[in-house]
């Protein structure tokens, strides 16, 4: 029998490749989506301490492995992209979270668009990169993205974000250029966990079209000529192929209640498994649990993904920012009712202080706010000595 399907299983040939030669993945352990133990707020918080704890900075610079990273995820999301268009097309069963990612695959590209176009060549050099664990070699602030997005199951909302950040900064600070990068990288993060599930997806599409063809041509001989079908089962089982719980559900859903004849296929199945301890019952029931969490999984990073669209970050910032808390204390009353780009202003000298000098961004203000203290004010002399500003931008820097 001739089948329709070379195209399907050419693209998801070349997405398999793809997988299989990614060092990246196994950086991050295996190409398992970002899914660990859900934690509630008080976990999450308790775990960005001990984050914080466990975090070791390289202090040498190293390459931007992010732009590079942003492009494969594309390529794989587009690939598993053509993979379901293609099997929809040759009217083959998908998935809910296939279905998710067609519905929703125009969103996906814009959000890789506007990643890439906020991730320019080596901005992530200049974040600190971490020594140690998964992601070694990678931002901190990305680390904690992801992080982040595999204990809420990739629903994140800005007050998890908020908290999560807050208590990793009870250890330790975060620097200005890593707060501001935080929406870049949980872009980046929820783009990864999206590839991953992606791949997911674009492999279980392919055993379930290997399924339906070989589930036609069981149908067609046994219509036709039933006393080959042992024959073609044969076939089927001659190249030893990986019998998958989408491959084994989608055979059962197509053979089941046909044919008496066709359940020489499927007792060769069982058999097969029984052989691992494994069921056609116990596949089936599998497969459709797998469907649910990557079902779940994908909503939510898409739907974390618009929710970074309605997050004010100048706010966010400015509440997480310790250099911010800081300046908060100008002894002249002057900084807190400042437009935000003065305080930003402000804020830039700091980071470019602290990157000049061996002092840490926090210790260049309280610097600043105790040199201003040193200058109580004084309506009948010069007041601009008591703001911070006066050291910041005026003849105080020196």
């Amino acid at each position: 029998m001739k089948f329709q399907t070379r195209s399907i299983r050419q693209g998801v040939e070349r997405l398999m490749t793809r997988i299989g030669v990614d060092g990246l993945f196994r950086e991050f352990g295996d190409d398992l989506p970002l899914r660990s133990e859900l934690f509630s707020v008080d976990q999450l918080e308790r775990h960005a301490e001990s984050l914080a704890e466990w975090h070791q900075i390289d202090q040498r610079r190293g390459p931007d492995r992010l732009l590079a990273r942003l492009a494969e995820n594309e390529q794989v999301l587009l690939d598993a992209y053509k993979v379901v268009t293609e099997a929809v097309e040759h009217n083959r069963r998908i998935s809910p979270a296939s279905e998710w990612l067609l519905d929703n695959f125009h969103l996906i590209e814009e959000q890789i668009r506007t990643a890439r176009l906020h991730l320019p060549k080596q901005y992530s050099r200049g974040l600190p990169r971490l020594l140690n664990g998964p992601s070694a070699g990678y931002p901190r602030v990305y680390d904690l993205a992801l992080e982040l997005i595999s204990h809420v199951d990739g629903r994140v909302d800005a007050e998890s974000l908020r908290s999560f950040v807050g208590a990793y900064q009870k250890t330790e600070y975060l620097k200005l250029g890593e707060l501001w990068a935080i929406p870049i990288m949980m872009r980046q993060a929820l783009i990864e966990n999206l590839r991953r599930v992606a791949a997911r997806i674009a492999k279980a599409t392919l055993n379930r079209s290997q399924a339906g063809q070989w589930a036609d041509q069981f149908i067609e001989c046994a219509e036709q000529t039933p006393n080959k079908l042992i024959l073609a089962v044969a076939d089927m089982a001659r190249p030893d192929p990986v019998l998958s719980s989408d491959f084994v559900a989608e055979m059962a859903r197509r053979l089941r209640g046909q044919s008496p004849a066709l359940t020489v296929p499927l007792a060769w199945i069982e058999q097969r498994l029984g052989d691992h301890g494994q069921t056609i019952e116990q596949m089936v029931q599998s497969e459709g649990q797998q469907q649910a969490v990557d079902q779940v999984s994908i909503s939510n990073s898409i739907g974390s993904l618009r929710e970074l669209e309605a997050i004010d970050w100048r706010k966010f910032v400015e509440a997480l920012s310790i250099v911010e808390q800081t300046l908060l204390g100008d002894p002249a009353g002057v900084y807190g009712g400042m437009d935000f780009g003065t305080r930003d202003d402000y804020r830039h000298v700091i980071e470019k202080t602290a990157r000049r000098t061996t002092m840490t961004e926090h210790a260049v203000a309280r610097q600043a706010v105790q040199l201003a203290r040193q200058n109580p004010v004084n309506p009948a002399s010069d007041e601009r000595p008591a703001h911070v500003g006066y050291f910041l931008v005026d003849q105080g820097l020196p």
